[in-house]
């Protein structure tokens, strides 16, 4: 344990520290940075996201969509690079005044519908095409449980374990050893909770699966933060199941792709606008 302590000022005061673009991206004070507008496809549609995790749980359903048959889920995804802080642009703080990915415009209305949140557009486009979610009953209660679980869980594994462990500027014993443990806490949750059932909210597969494979999947799976190691992933064997079992579905391996720039040629598609987009990378 670091004998270096810090006082709080009495009053706090933004001073970024180092060159960190990631420490540093954010600020205090909300709103465009800049004046741009948002590109917009021909697709009723127009999603602006990045291929990190929450942002795979929104092309996961929609390419989900595509495979069941509804024509009508046809989209385009539009890069938003957060490192280049493309997220505060007055475009896209125009859909989302948090300035975080996903958003999605749903254009295919008379008025045209905003969304933002990944779980917020995850429950508008199950119940806007009656798919992978309940329409009542304790399915859907035990749906939403886990869809809600993945929301409040999720920042304590990528904010938290995430950016001390893989991404601040110093290692620190502290936080890392914190957040390691509220990580493995969750993987036992979910562990528990396979052990007795196919997939998270049963014996259906849902958006609850499409939320929560992207973070704790490709964790158990080894594919997140090169942690695996490190948290014994795979003593948590029921989560590996399944996220074996999620990763082999064909829409996950395209949806997984889209608005991706980082790993592998295979891996990368930075945007999005038909079919063939996602089997020319696929087909590498």
């Amino acid at each position: 344990m670091s004998n270096n302590t810090y006082t709080p000022p009495k009053v706090w005061t933004h001073q970024p520290s180092s060159d960190n673009k990631w420490a540093n991206i954010n600020s205090p004070e909300s709103g465009a940075r800049y004046e741009q507008a948002l590109p917009v496809g021909t697709h009723p549609l127009q999603l602006y996201s990045l291929g990190t995790p929450n942002g795979q749980k929104v092309t996961i359903l929609l390419e989900e969509l595509l495979a069941r048959g509804v024509a009508e889920a046809e989209y385009d995804a539009h890069l938003i690079n957060i490192g280049e802080a493309e997220q505060f642009s007055s475009g896209f703080v125009a859909v989302n005044p948090n300035s975080k990915i996903p958003a999605l415009v749903d254009k295919s209305g008379e008025t045209e519908v905003k969304v933002f949140e990944s779980a917020s557009i995850l429950v508008y486009l199950a119940e806007k095409f009656g798919q992978f979610l309940p329409s009542a009953g304790a399915q859907r209660t035990d749906t939403l449980n886990w869809l809600f679980w993945a929301q409040g869980s999720a920042p304590f594994l990528g904010g938290g374990f995430g950016h001390f462990y893989a991404y601040a500027d110093d290692k620190q014993e502290y936080p890392i050893n914190r957040f390691a443990m509220e990580a493995k806490r969750q993987l036992d949750v979910l562990d528990k909770r396979l052990a007795h059932c196919q997939y998270v909210a049963g014996e259906h597969y849902s958006i609850a699966d499409m939320a929560i494979w992207p973070w704790y999947g490709n964790l158990a799976l080894g594919k997140l933060y090169d942690a695996g190691e490190f948290l014994q992933v795979g003593q948590y064997t029921h989560v590996v199941r399944w996220a074996k079992q999620i990763e082999s579905r064909p829409a996950v391996q395209r949806g997984r792709i889209v608005n991706r720039t980082f790993g592998e040629p295979q891996e990368q598609l930075p945007e999005r606008h038909s079919a063939a987009d996602i089997d020319a990378v696929l087909n590498q």
